[in-house]
């Protein structure tokens, strides 16, 4: 059902205008109807995240449910509902079912959503025997339509419920349970609650703050490998953890440069990111346009109508005349069968054509910003409005600003040799794959992991918690934020790191940013700070 459901909005979408990629619009698309199916979100008053088009979102929300209809297809959310509104109009079935099932377990109970607390609470209506697990301080998927209401309001809906706290903890120190308790205490919505241990009180919290992410990536490969050359550590013992994947850039590059074999769960390699291939394919292409691979990658990147079939007649006539393929389509008016597509061709040639030639006097940054501007690549990501694309204008961020790091350190900076120091430092599969490597992750892939040593990264305010949070409405936005702050202390075991920097390159100026003020709610006597960033000796990794 879910691939019929795809197929359904590529069908309806396909010959839509406005959407830059149809499989990222699609994903989103689905990810937002579930939230709203869910949580039984009233269409009428709701803005939807994935398009600013609401007649679009309605036409696509209402047709997709003709479609199964008329197929009768069911999808997940589907059951859900369906099971719910069963159980609300057949009395006959809800006396049977509550009799079948007299015994109800929960677990993860803090990421359950509204239709899922109906079904639970219909269900356990009559015997009352109804037990629940889970912990309000990790509710960090609002985003996936979890209720942290269900938890915070069960004894309520529940009065004769008996609460009983798990507070002993089995994996950490105390030193890093007393930082996380200390962190999640400054939320309001929340059961009152302390993490305990039998293990040893453990070292203190690290503390190291950085003059830049450069600085900050540097230590971190340094202090790795130092732990598995001098203390028998092994890479597996180490997980890097920081909030959005497009900080792992640096601490990829680093890693490389130090020879230590990483893996990114729950993500792709920085380079191998589809926008920054494709915008790579767009400087490549003005350094070398004999890179078919780069041409074919990005000539309908933005849409620009060019199809397969005008692409294989180009082809065609190219492998006939023995020319590259740019050289075909600069002539493109000699080339049978185009028609229409031929001044779509001579547009897209043109456009590079004075990108080619910018090139001998702009920066690299400014070319990539003139592509960025003239393609509508930002423009088109800012319209979809979804968490997906924000994510992606992130890493073109990071991208600008590996570019402002380059022009900076390089003596003579230019197009060819920024593009030569990406090939090297984006050669991934020169990783050794075997098991034992450091772990790179998203705060939120993290949750249900433990770690021996945890790097927490990015620790400034504008980065965890971001600037949107902070300077929101909402409060409870920063409360999740704080929870994922406490999901990421309490994934380390035996040693915590949390590392921040003075100024940091966010696309491509430097920005100046505050310590989080989830590292200043740590109390001062839990956290070591013998070793600031300026006394220590140069940690360059030495290659083997």
């Amino acid at each position: 059902v879910y691939k019929r459901q795809r197929e359904y909005f590529y069908e309806v979408l396909r010959k839509q205008k406005g959407i830059n990629d149809i499989n990222e619009f699609i994903t989103g698309l689905i990810t937002e109807i579930s939230v709203i199916n869910n949580n039984s979100i009233d269409l009428n008053s709701y803005k939807p995240k994935c398009t600013k088009d609401k007649k679009l979102f309605l036409k696509l929300i209402n047709g997709y449910q003709e479609y199964k209809e008329e197929l009768h297809l069911i999808d997940f959310d589907g059951m859900l509902q369906k099971a719910y509104e069963i159980m609300v109009n057949d009395k006959e079935c809800l006396d049977f079912l509550r009799n079948k099932y007299r015994y109800i377990q929960v677990d993860e109970y803090q990421d359950t959503n509204t239709v899922q607390f109906q079904l639970v609470s219909l269900l356990a209506g009559k015997y009352k025997n109804l037990c629940v697990v889970g912990d309000d301080d990790q509710s960090i998927y609002k985003f996936r339509g979890a209720n942290i209401e269900n938890i915070l309001s069960f004894e309520h809906v529940f009065p004769d419920a008996k609460v009983i706290k798990l507070e002993q903890n089995y994996r950490s120190t105390q030193n890093i349970l007393n930082a996380a308790n200390e962190v999640i205490a400054n939320n309001q919505g929340r059961k009152a609650k302390r993490l305990w241990t039998e293990n040893p009180e453990g070292d203190l919290i690290d503390l190291r703050q950085f003059q830049s992410g450069f600085e900050e990536a540097e230590y971190v490969a340094g202090e790795i490998t130092r732990g598995v050359r001098t203390e028998g550590k092994k890479y597996r013992d180490y997980a890097i953890l920081y909030r959005t994947n497009a900080q792992s850039r640096l601490f990829e590059e680093k890693l490389l440069l130090a020879n230590v074999p990483y893996k990114i769960v729950g993500g792709v390699n920085f380079y191998a990111r589809r926008e920054i291939k494709d915008l790579l394919a767009y400087l490549r292409v003005i350094e070398n346009p004999e890179d078919d691979l780069a041409v074919l990658r990005i000539i309908n990147v933005p849409r620009r109508g060019i199809g397969a079939a005008t692409i294989n007649k180009v082809q065609d006539w190219e492998a006939e005349q023995g020319i590259r393929f740019y050289d075909a389509l600069l002539e493109a008016e000699y080339v049978p069968g185009l028609m229409r597509s031929l001044n779509k061709i001579k547009s897209f040639t043109s456009f590079l054509q004075v990108l080619r030639a910018k090139a001998d006097y702009l920066s690299v940054k400014e070319l990539l910003n003139e592509i960025i501007e003239e393609t509508g690549y930002v423009a088109d990501l800012q319209a979809e409005g979804t968490e997906e694309a924000a994510a992606r204008i992130e890493n073109i961020d990071e991208l600008i600003s590996k570019i402002a790091d380059y022009e900076e350190s390089a003596e003579q900076p230019s197009l060819g040799g920024f593009l030569q120091e990406v090939a090297l430092v984006s050669d991934i599969d020169s990783v050794d794959e075997e098991s034992d490597y450091v772990l790179l992750m998203t705060l939120h892939s993290a949750k249900g992991l433990e770690f021996p040593n945890v790097f927490l990264a990015g620790m400034e305010d504008g980065i965890f918690p971001s600037y949107m949070t902070i300077t929101g409405d909402d409060p409870s936005e920063l409360e999740e934020e704080r929870r994922l702050c406490y999901v990421g202390i309490t994934r380390a075991m035996q040693h915590l790191t949390l590392t921040c920097a003075r100024q940091r390159m966010i696309r491509g100026e430097v920005q100046y940013n505050k310590m989080s003020r989830f590292v200043k709610e740590i109390p001062r006597e839990l956290i070591s700070l013998e070793r600031e960033r300026g006394e220590i000796e140069d940690r360059k990794p030495k290659m083997d």
